[in-house]
């Protein structure tokens, strides 16, 4: 089944998708291959360790996280970047309120799904 999303997806127009915990997304487009996804955390904010088998990169647009990238610890703060292979055990807490633009290959189905998957919980190998 080809999934997209609509050619321009203007930000302003879409109401965040509150995930708990101090954290939140909007979807910036999509389609089987790709998924990229705007993801705000408040101070103290946890990204519980997971992996999934999408590899993933991610810019910081602003605030400072420490990101743990198969026992790797690292601060990234704005205009920094990060890579995650596929099926790495990652985590991330945020140290300064914060956003993230988050790409995924392939296209993150659970998040389209509806069902109940936490951004950071899913245990996916």
């Amino acid at each position: 089944m080809k999934r997209f999303s609509e050619k321009y997806i203007i930000s302003k127009e879409i109401q965040w998708e509150e995930l708990g915990g101090g954290v939140s997304r909007k979807f910036l487009g999509y389609d089987n291959q790709i998924m990229m996804v705007k993801v705000k955390f408040e101070k103290g904010a946890l990204g519980a360790p997971h992996q999934h088998f999408h590899t993933q990169a991610t810019y910081c647009v602003s605030g400072k996280f420490e990101f743990d990238i198969d026992g790797e610890k690292k601060i990234i703060e704005g205009g920094d970047g990060v890579y995650i292979e596929p099926n790495l055990l990652h985590s991330a807490v945020c140290l300064e309120e914060g956003m993230l633009i988050d790409t995924f290959s392939p296209v993150r189905e659970d998040f389209l799904s509806g069902g109940e998957v936490s951004y950071f919980g899913d245990k996916e190998a």
